[in-house]
């Protein structure tokens, strides 16, 4: 029986979704090489830990699996290996660990050699390793975790290492132009671990012996002379054939990688098909830019971390963020945030309407493996005035102005009055959504704001925008308070807009401008919320009672004075 609905695989092999565009790269390569299974690969180095850009390549990689899946209608079993390379030697002490001494003296030593400055682990390597598994597992990530140490030194790799040595002289022609003059003097793509000192030597290779599959090196500090197997876990390849072996040996049918690998991709897969293999499939994604547009680097700190997107966001957004664009660079800093979680509430409000060609270009269908949840819906009014709409993540930090307060509980006092039924319980998400807004406003909206005074022609149309919410009855819809805005502006010439479709003299569309008076004036940013659903879920009374706090400059004072306070405490 079909795995999944035949419609949907007839629509995946049309669709234009990049997960799907990949995994057609993987359909064309099985029915070549007729291999039963698909390994997918990313890549993790244990000398830091995971970091935002993790989750980003994991998730990714995640998409493209399903989506082959999908397009193979489950037929043929896939794999997902995440490879900690673990026997590499560590180069610097890091500066966010306790401890550093031990990890200073072990200097050169593989990581999983390394004493773990934490005390938790039995090294340094095995302490990250753990902390990469828990994060993997968090997110929820299909997975099979491989260990560099335990691979090398099981003879997992033993095989493809003896044949790199007998290809010694083909990986050199390689690797060699890549090389400074200087560097390639002494180069070798076998880096022998010392048997006394257990460093990770970066030694040229005196002699070797493929029948006996050795190779012999000198200590430069003492001159003495050692003959090492490649096999069993006593050397280690440098990271660019060391990449190319783990392929060949693992039978890697996809890796990504950042546009900064795209040259070690180049060289790696040279040395891939030196080895008598097909390097994997893959693209290069972009990488990140902070608000400056300059480079994220680990090292600077530049970034925003995925701790600190978590705190502001739902990891639903910060996949959809992965997933639009990945070969286009991207900033990547807070203000991107309240953005991303509205869009995702957009994607997922449209997708039960979607046929599925559009389906599979949503990519809350990515995001979930094909299993979006349904929207968390907010139903009011009946009859004709019924309204069904998600509560947005601009709207709830402008609930948390208005209502001064960062106590979830008296903003669920406003959506509950709005829609008696909905409670935490019955729209877990819309809870969670609530602490994100109110994180976000404290620490970012609110030091940003910039309150002004109404103008005359503004004072005036304020004052008649009271008036007429003064006549709506208290449970107006929002649809009704927004009509209600419009009615007030057509008859401003300020805020006339003769241009708009179905525009006449006699009823005139409006500009934008009048909400950016709206938003200037009672919430101090260019930009809100639909002013309807706004006032809906606040209040007729309490909008009022912000109109006039907005009029006699209430806001811009006690605005003027929070920045005074945090100033000096600051």
């Amino acid at each position: 029986m079909p795995v999944f609905d035949p419609a949907l695989v007839d629509a995946a092999q049309r669709s234009a979704a990049w997960p799907f565009e990949e995994a057609r790269k993987l359909v064309a390569r099985i029915e070549k090489s007729g291999k039963k299974e698909v390994v997918f690969e990313t890549g993790y180095g244990p000398s830091g830990l995971p970091h935002i850009g993790t989750f980003g390549e994991v998730a990714r990689t995640s998409m493209v699996r399903h989506a082959f899946q999908v397009l193979t209608d489950g037929t043929v079993p896939t794999r997902l290996i995440a490879f900690s390379d673990d026997l590499d030697g560590l180069r610097k002490v890091p500066d966010n660990v306790p401890n550093k001494e031990l990890l200073a003296a072990a200097l050169g030593k593989p990581l999983t050699e390394v004493p773990d400055p934490f005390g938790t682990h039995d090294s340094f390597g095995r302490h990250n390793n753990a902390r990469l598994r828990a994060f993997l597992d968090q997110f929820g990530f299909d997975y099979e975790f491989k260990s560099s140490t335990d691979s090398y030194r099981a003879g997992e790799f033993d095989a493809t290492l003896l044949k790199m040595l007998a290809r010694y002289d083909a990986i050199m022609k390689i690797m060699l132009p890549t090389l400074r003059e200087e560097r390639a003097a002494t180069y070798s793509p076998f880096l022998p671990i010392h048997p006394k000192t257990r460093v990770v030597m970066q030694v040229p290779i005196e002699a070797r012996d493929v029948e006996a599959g050795t190779i012999a090196w000198a200590d430069p500090a003492t001159g003495e002379r050692f003959v090492t197997p490649v096999t069993g876990g006593n050397v280690k390849l440098q990271w660019k054939p060391d990449w190319a072996m783990r392929w060949v040996a693992l039978g890697i049918d996809y890796e990504m990688a950042g546009k900064d690998l795209i040259d070690s991709v180049k060289v790696s897969s040279q040395i891939a098909r030196a080895l008598d293999a097909a390097p994997p499939e893959g693209f290069n994604y972009e990488l990140f830019l902070d608000e400056q547009g300059q480079k994220i680097s680990k090292s600077k700190g530049n970034g925003l971390t995925i701790e600190e997107w978590l705190e502001y966001g739902p990891q639903e957004s910060l996949a959809l963020y992965m997933f639009q664009r990945p070969r286009e660079a991207k900033k990547l800093h807070f203000d991107v945030i309240p953005r991303a979680v509205d869009e995702y509430l957009q994607f997922l409000g449209g997708y039960e309407r979607q046929d599925w060609k559009n389906r599979l270009g949503n990519p809350v269908w990515h995001l979930h493996h094909g299993e979006p949840p349904a929207p968390e819906i907010i139903a009011t009014g009946e009859g004709e005035n019924a309204a069904r709409a998600q509560i947005t993540f601009g709207l709830l930090m402008n609930l948390v102005a208005v209502a001064n307060s960062e106590d979830k509980a008296v903003l669920w006092g406003f959506l509950q009055r709005y829609a008696p039924g909905i409670s935490p319980q019955t729209h877990p998400r819309l809870d969670a959504l609530v602490g994100y807004a109110i994180a976000y406003f404290r620490d970012f909206v609110k030091p940003a704001k910039n309150y002004r005074l109404a103008d005359e022609t503004e004072a005036q149309a304020f004052t008649a925008l009271d008036a007429a919410l003064a006549a709506l009855p208290a449970d107006a819809s929002a649809e009704t308070v927004q009509d209600t805005a419009l009615d007030v502006a057509r008859a401003i010439p300020r805020y006339q807009n003769l241009t708009a479709k179905n525009a006449t003299p006699e009823r005139p569309g409006v500009s934008g401008e009048w909400w950016k008076a709206i938003y200037q004036v009672m919430f101090g940013e260019d930009q809100g919320p639909r002013f309807g659903s706004f006032a809906a879920i606040y209040g007729i009374a309490n909008t009022r009672a912000l109109i006039a706090k907005a009029l006699a400059g209430g806001l811009v004072e006690e605005h003027a004075a929070f920045l005074d306070t945090r100033n000096k405490a600051g």
